[in-house]
C-alpha cells in the first residue's frame, strides 16, 4: 500500500514509525523534513493543500494520513475525495468539531454530550458583545478563541477582571479572523483525560485513553505549552470505562455529522475532563493529539495500516487493535519555550535504548549534517514496556543522552499515576 503522510512533526514522525514496520506498507512519502523520518522514506515537500494533493496523485496514493489540524480545516480530505483518494482526517465541513468551538458546542448540546455551559460571542453583534462581557464579570470562566489558534487561544481566568483583560488581549488582533467570535465556558475542575476513537462514519472503535501534560513545569506550574509529555493508559478510566465514555459521547456526535450532511472519518479526539459532576467534554480533535500519539503508536501491537485504511474507506475492520500494556513520551524543549525558541543547537544523538523510540519534533541537520535544535518541543524520548513504571524509567534513562544545552523538560510525566 502506497501511503502519504502529511505532516512533520513528532505525532507524524511516530506515525511514520509504526507504518514503516507494515508488511503492507510498500511505499511511504511524508511532505515536509524530518532528520527522524525511518529509513526508505520519500520526503516530497508539500504545504499548501493544492501541493497536497498533487504529491498524493503523483506518487498513486491508496491512503493519505494527515497529522496536523489545518489542512484538515483548509478542506485537504475534500480535494483527495475529489480526486478519488483515500484520507485518513475528516472534510471540512466535520474537521469545523476542531476549527469552531461554537460548532463543536453546538453538536454537543443537540445530542446530550456533558461539557460546560457556555455563552458564545460574536463581535460584530453589540447584544452578543453586552452578553459577554454580563459573564466576564462574574469571574471562573474560560476565554476561548472560536477558531484555530495553534493551542495558543484558551485562557482560564478566575476574576472577572483576569476574564475582561484575557477578551480585550484576544481582541487585539493577535488571532486575526478566528477571534471574531468567542467562546465563553464556565471554569470547571478536575483532571484532563484524552479519549480516542476511530471511527468510519458509522462505527467508533475505543483507542486507549492517555494523559497529557500541558504546563511547562512539575506540577503544573508554567504557562501552557504544546504538551510536555503523556503517558497511555490513564489509569483514571478503566478500558471499561473509556469504551463506554466513547458510546456516550464519539458516537452520538459521529451520528449527529451524519444527520448533518457531514460525515466524519478518522479519528476523534475528546479532551475531557474529570468533574466532581462526572467527565465533561472540554474540546474535540480532529486528529490525534500530540504527544498522545507517540505512546499510542508506541504501544500499538498489531499492524496498524487496516485500522487507518478501513477508516479513511469507511469500512473499519472488526474488533479492536490491540496494544502492548504501557507507554510514557517525555518532550525536551528548547530554551525560551513556549514563549520562543532558542534553535541551532547542537543536539547528542546516544545510542539506541532497549524499549525507547526518540520522535523528532524540531529538528534539523545542518550542512555537516550535526543535529541542531529547530523549534520549541524538540523530541520525544518515548518508552514503552510492560507496565508504566518501566516504559517512565526506560524513558528517563535514555533522556540524558539526548539533552542539549538549554533544554527544558518535566521530570513528573506520568507520576501521577504511579502514586
Amino acid at each position: 500500500m502506497k501511503v502519504v503522510i502529511v505532516g512533520k512533526g513528532g505525532r507524524e514522525a511516530s506515525i511514520a514509525w509504526r507504518l514503516a514496520q507494515s508488511p503492507r506498507l510498500s511505499s511511504l512519502v511524508v511532505t515536509g523534513d524530518n532528520p527522524g523520518w525511518p529509513d526508505g522514506v520519500e520526503v516530497r515537500s508539500a504545504a499548501r493543500v493544492q501541493e497536497q494533493v498533487a504529491v498524493a496523485r503523483s506518487v498513486g496514493a491508496d491512503l493519505v494520513i494527515v497529522g496536523p489540524e489545518a489542512p484538515l480545516a483548509s478542506g485537504l480530505a475534500d480535494g483527495l475525495q475529489d480526486a478519488g483518494i483515500p484520507c485518513f482526517g475528516p472534510r471540512r465541513a466535520a474537521a469545523r468539531l476542531e476549527a469552531s468551538k461554537s460548532f463543536a458546542k453546538d453538536v454537543m448540546v443537540s445530542v446530550g454530550v456533558p461539557t460546560a455551559r457556555a455563552v458564545v460571542v460574536d463581535r460584530n453583534d453589540p447584544a452578543s458583545v453586552a452578553a459577554g462581557r454580563a459573564r466576564l464579570s462574574e469571574g471562573n470562566v474560560v476565554v476561548k478563541v472560536d477558531g484555530l489558534a495553534a493551542g495558543k487561544g484558551v485562557f482560564v481566568c478566575r476574576t472577572g477582571q483576569e476574564a475582561t483583560a484575557a477578551m480585550d488581549g484576544v481582541w487585539s488582533g493577535r488571532f486575526g479572523a478566528a477571534a471574531n467570535r468567542v467562546v465563553l465556558e464556565d471554569r470547571l475542575e478536575g483532571p484532563e483525560v484524552s479519549v480516542f476513537a476511530l471511527t468510519d462514519g458509522d462505527r467508533v472503535v475505543a483507542l486507549p485513553c492517555a494523559q497529557d501534560h500541558k504546563r511547562l513545569g512539575d506540577g503544573g506550574a508554567g504557562p501552557n505549552t504544546g504538551g510536555m509529555g503523556a503517558y497511555a493508559p490513564c489509569p483514571l478510566l478503566s478500558p471499561g470505562e473509556c469504551q463506554s465514555l466513547v458510546e456516550q459521547i464519539h458516537q452520538p456526535v459521529i451520528r449527529e455529522l451524519d444527520r448533518r450532511g457531514v460525515p466524519f472519518r478518522g479519528v476523534l479526539f475528546a479532551g475531557l475532563m474529570l468533574t466532581p459532576d462526572g467527565p465533561k467534554v472540554l474540546e474535540f480533535n480532529v486528529r490525534f493529539g500530540d504527544p498522545e500519539c507517540q505512546v499510542l503508536m508506541a504501544m500499538w501491537q498489531d499492524d496498524p495500516l487496516p485500522w487507518l485504511h478501513g477508516a479513511a474507506t469507511g469500512s473499519l475492520p472488526d474488533g479492536s487493535p490491540s496494544f502492548r500494556d504501557a507507554a510514557c513520551c517525555v518532550v525536551l524543549a528548547s530554551r525560551g519555550y513556549p514563549l520562543s525558541s532558542e534553535k541551532g543547537v547542537a543536539i547528542p544523538e546516544p545510542p539506541a535504548s532497549e524499549g525507547v523510540v526518540t520522535f523528532h519534533a524540531g529538528t534539523r541537520r545542518d550542512s555537516e549534517g550535526t543535529l541542531r535544535t529547530n523549534g520549541g518541543r524538540v523530541l520525544g524520548i518515548t518508552g514503552f514496556g510492560s507496565d508504566l513504571a518501566q516504559a517512565r524509567s526506560r524513558a528517563y534513562d535514555a533522556l540524558p543522552g539526548w539533552r542539549f544545552p538549554g533544554s527544558q523538560h518535566r521530570t513528573d510525566i506520568g507520576a501521577s499515576a504511579l502514586d
